[in-house]
């Protein structure tokens, strides 16, 4: 096992610990150290006043510290406390497996930290969104609640088939802005890619829908008033850039309602409006009225049709509880209802997310298909009939039958034996001899081969994934690109050894280095480094060194010349260590 489990832990499916990896806290280096101390100083400082209340709260309760990127371990410790897990994973994951870590009370969590040229933001997902962004919120028991909730219902909606290759062309674009050096043109290639694909999507998926809604409120969300909002979405808490900019008039704030679903983002830019919810349980709220307009609720036709464009693995489930997973492949359909269905290669029937014994894939390997609805001019369902009613109408065991359904589906055969559910319905009966017919065309023919009929009127339920997820093998992840590590070479390992030493005398576990030893070094073979020398001014303001103190803040002036675009990084960190000392 790649990493420590605990009791939530234990309870993940197969197919979602497949995406787990360790989280290697050793392989955090002195500088990433610093880049996480930088933010989050500065962004608890300035989020005190503007981030929903459950912010700094839940960071003292998630056990998260403003000066040490936080070990998975530690953090699982805590967590469990609030009913709470956390997992390291590689960069963007499914999205569907994203939520259905959530559905289990498990937070994903980018281990990977961005490189000090992004320390304001970075498109890729990493520990500081994750951990600092993330992680705080859900010690608000109403807003856990809701994340679980939306894991729950997000995870059983259903993708369409270009979902995936846009899921993908996004993980690859922000595992290359991401990485040090990568050539401007190959960017840009890459962001085309996504535009194209955007553009060609068609109308949206359920998936695409309620990934909007996740990122308009767990990522990018408001809570309060128009006129006084406040931050709770990972996106701006883990962002110092945005956290500000999304207050200011610049960004239009919107009343939060459904219409999120349907207003679109781009990872790439800032954010040019944002919602704001009155309050956590209204998220909830909006929420249940989404999953009312998905397959998972309203099932029918339109559901059964979503399946068969996402060409994924899904579930629909009859009226009678009966659920049959697989790949969906064709139906015929009878005034806008479906009247027969069929799907291709290995599918499971299952009731209450439970596999029937002897409907496994190896049973119905090469596909399922069936009649569903009424019988053709009798208005009693078959699933409502009692043992009197399915005797006048023969369907009854050892019995010849021929079955005339709506839609011109007839289904001819010796009755061997029916199986029931919990409310004693029939949910299948099973036939020798049969013929299944659409007119004169014959859909189904068998001899001596037994057949199973799916009962039930209509189909109430359709959503992504399998019934029961024993029934089929979903350990079958495979990522195209991996998230890119820097190269290091001796100047930039020299380098990290230098903020090692400043981190080790702060800390006290080493006091005899040379501070000035140090800041000449970087001055000599590191003129652009910034943040060593903010270190550096904080120690120097501590230990009332005010000469050396200036010395500091005249070579980050000349920094700030040679490159203007980290001036206002370096004037907020200097800001930030004044401030806390004064304090």
């Amino acid at each position: 096992m790649s990493y420590e489990s605990n009791y939530i832990l234990d309870k993940l499916p197969k197919h979602l610990k497949q995406y787990i990896k360790p989280q290697n806290y050793g392989d955090y280096s002195a500088i990433d150290q610093a880049v996480w101390r930088y933010v989050m100083r500065k962004n608890v400082d300035y989020l005190s006043k503007v981030a929903h209340g459950s912010y700094l709260e839940g960071l003292k309760k998630t056990g998260i510290s403003i000066d040490h990127i936080p070990n998975m371990y530690g953090m699982n410790r805590i967590l469990k406390e609030i009913g709470w897990a956390a997992v390291a994973v590689d960069g963007f994951i499914p999205p569907s497996a994203f939520m259905e870590f959530q559905a289990y009370n498990v937070l994903v969590i980018a281990s990977d930290i961005r490189q000090i040229e992004h320390i304001e933001y970075t498109p890729a997902p990493d520990i500081i969104h994750e951990g600092a962004g993330h992680a705080p919120i859900i010690a608000n028991a109403e807003y856990a609640e809701y994340l679980r909730r939306f894991g729950e219902i997000g995870c059983k909606a259903i993708s369409n088939a270009k979902d995936f290759e846009l899921y993908e062309a996004v993980r690859h674009l922000s595992i290359i802005k991401e990485a040090s050096g990568t050539p401007a043109k190959e960017i840009k290639i890459a962001e085309n890619k996504i535009e194209e694909l955007q553009h060609t999507m068609g109308a949206p998926s359920e998936m695409a829908l309620i990934r909007n809604l996740h990122w308009w409120t767990v990522e990018y969300g408001l809570i309060g008033t128009l006129k006084n909002p406040k931050i709770y979405g990972a996106g701006l808490l883990s962002s110092i850039g945005e956290s500000a900019w999304c207050m200011t008039d610049s960004v239009k704030k919107i009343p939060y309602s459904i219409e999120a679903a349907h207003t679109p983002f781009d990872i790439t830019k800032p954010q040019p409006q944002l919602f704001v919810t009155p309050d956590f349980a209204f998220l909830s709220q909006v929420l249940e009225e989404f999953a009312n307009t998905m397959g998972l609720r309203k099932g029918g036709l339109e559901g059964l049709k979503k399946l068969i464009a996402s060409k994924e693995l899904g579930t629909i489930e009859l009226s009678t509880g009966l659920q049959i997973s697989g790949n969906f492949e064709r139906f015929l359909e009878f005034e806008g209802k479906p009247v027969f269905f069929q799907t291709s290669g290995p599918t499971a029937l299952a009731y209450r997310e439970k596999e029937l014994v002897g409907h496994s894939i190896k049973r119905h390997n090469t596909g399922f298909g069936s009649p569903i609805g009424k019988l053709k001019g009798i208005n009693l369902a078959i699933e409502d009939m009692s043992p009197r009613d399915l005797k006048a109408y023969n369907i009854y065991e050892g019995e010849l039958v021929s079955l005339e359904f709506e839609g011109d589906i007839k289904i001819t055969g010796r009755i061997i034996t029916g199986t029931r559910n919990l409310r004693g319905e029939i949910i299948l009966i099973t036939l020798r001899n049969c013929k299944v017919f659409h007119g004169k065309t014959i859909l189904f023919e068998s001899d001596d081969e037994t057949y199973n009929m799916a009962i039930g009127e209509k189909i109430v339920s359709a959503f992504n994934g399998p019934a029961d997820l024993n029934s089929f093998d979903l350990v079958t992840h495979k990522i195209s690109s991996t998230t890119i590590k820097a190269t290091k070479d001796s100047r930039w390992t020299q380098l990290e050894k230098l903020y090692q030493q400043i981190r080790e005398f702060r800390e006290g576990t080493n006091t005899t280095i040379s501070r000035n030893k140090v800041f000449h070094e970087v001055k000599a073979r590191y003129p652009n480094d910034w943040l060593l020398s903010v270190e550096l001014y904080e120690l120097a303001k501590t230990n009332g060194d005010t000469n050396f103190a200036k010395d500091i803040l005249k070579h980050l002036e000349t920094v700030k010349q040679e490159n203007p675009k980290v001036g206002h990084l370096i004037d907020d960190g200097l800001a930030t260590v004044d401030k806390i000392l004064v304090a």
